[in-house]
């Protein structure tokens, strides 16, 4: 399948967020972001955002960083944070219950490069860099599957909403 690519500069936290809530609605079972870039580019406060714009009342959304997988009830289907910065093996995927996950809930993933081959084909890649201002981030959007193509048509307009 051909990748497409769309870029983003992300001006400020705020920006940040508005983008994860335009995007938060348009998820569902089955959808997993994979969020990639250095430590402190955005990957947690992005996740967090989009995570409390899908729960009601808005949950508290601590970094899984240390308890590796957090998840919470979504309208609709569940969500889960996987932080795999931590993880020492790809087998240890299976252990959380992550490849159940990619198939039936909405599926974070912060250094998805420890997935290996378990990398779902069909995910969002979400490429977080710092930027030249303290606050600016630049994210990379890349996908191949269809699906992901009219659910960020608008994102530009939205990242600085």
């Amino acid at each position: 399948m051909p990748q497409e690519t769309r870029r983003l500069r992300l001006t400020s936290p705020d920006a940040t967020c508005g983008l994860a809530r335009h995007l938060a609605p348009r998820l569902g079972a089955g959808d997993v972001l994979l969020l990639s870039g250095p430590v402190g580019a955005g990957k947690t406060h992005f996740a967090r955002c989009l995570i409390r714009a899908l729960t009601t009342p808005a949950e508290e959304v601590p970094s899984p960083t240390y308890t590796l997988v957090q998840t919470y009830p979504g309208p609709a289907t569940d969500i889960w944070h996987a932080d795999l910065y931590r993880l020492t093996d790809p087998a240890e995927i299976v252990e959380l219950g992550l490849a159940e996950a990619f198939d039936a809930a909405i599926t974070l993933v912060e250094w998805p490069d420890r997935l290996a081959d378990m990398t779902p084909e069909t995910a969002l890649h979400l490429d977080f860099a710092h930027g030249t201002a303290p606050e600016t981030r630049h994210l990379t959007l890349r996908w191949s599957d269809p699906r992901w193509t009219p659910r960020l048509e608008d994102a530009k307009a939205h990242a600085d909403a």
